[in-house]
């Protein structure tokens, strides 16, 4: 049992999508794969169909209903601001080591491999003192970066990972979703991180089919 935290350079990136793609990937192939968003703001019941809990749950192949929902994304907000931000808007605050714990216990309790899917971009404050890049390196686990290919992506992404890199978070792949509108080719950009990052890069093109996905969760 494997188990990664899915992270990324900013938000509406394409985390969820990545997280998705990889889980169908690994249940096409025979392996279990499972996936886990404790946090997300910007929830609401009206449109929990569309959410990012419900992708999740599709991908796994359960319904989409609130109490599976609640089971994948125990701490729901309405604001669709930083975690610390939108849970201030409800007067409520987050427990940093509850959500250690939850997480820790679906590690445990995991079948095959497990997704735990963040919220934002890696320094995106969970509380007053804790930032997303700050509970993955509590969890232990490597982490997959996903990250665009607008303009502006080689200073995000190459600081997303030093931030990574700073509290020793392993990085198992970057994972290069294609921007809409981008100005270079994929190719390009991966390449020129190739230059100033280790890390495997693999990328996700606008036009995928499902072998980009399939290629990225064999390595997993």
């Amino acid at each position: 049992m494997q188990s990664y935290f899915v992270t990324a350079t900013g938000t509406d990136i394409g985390k969820t999508y990545v997280t998705a793609g990889i889980i169908r990937a690994a249940r096409e192939a025979g392996r279990p794969a499972t996936a886990i968003k404790p946090l997300l703001s910007g929830y609401g019941p009206e449109t929990a169909a569309a959410s990012d809990p419900a992708i999740l749950l599709t991908a796994m192949g359960k319904r989409v209903t609130h109490r599976n929902i609640s089971a994948i994304s125990p701490w729901l907000f309405s604001a669709p601001l930083s975690p610390d931000m939108a849970a201030a808007r409800e007067g409520r605050s987050i427990d940093f080591a509850a959500l250690v714990t939850f997480c820790e216990a679906a590690i445990a309790t995991a079948p095959g491999t497990l997704l735990i899917e963040g919220v934002g971009g890696v320094a995106v404050p969970l509380d007053e003192k804790h930032l997303v890049a700050d509970w993955i390196a509590s969890l232990r686990t490597p982490a997959i970066l996903v990250a665009g290919t607008y303009l502006g992506t080689l200073s995000h992404t190459i600081t997303a990972a030093e931030t990574l890199a700073v509290r020793g978070i392993a990085i198992a792949a970057i994972v290069l979703n294609e921007s809409l509108n981008a100005p270079v080719s994929p190719a390009e950009t991966a390449a020129s991180l190739a230059r100033f990052l280790p890390h495997p890069i693999h990328i996700i093109p606008r036009d995928c089919t499902g072998q980009s996905f399939r290629e990225l969760a064999a390595v997993l």
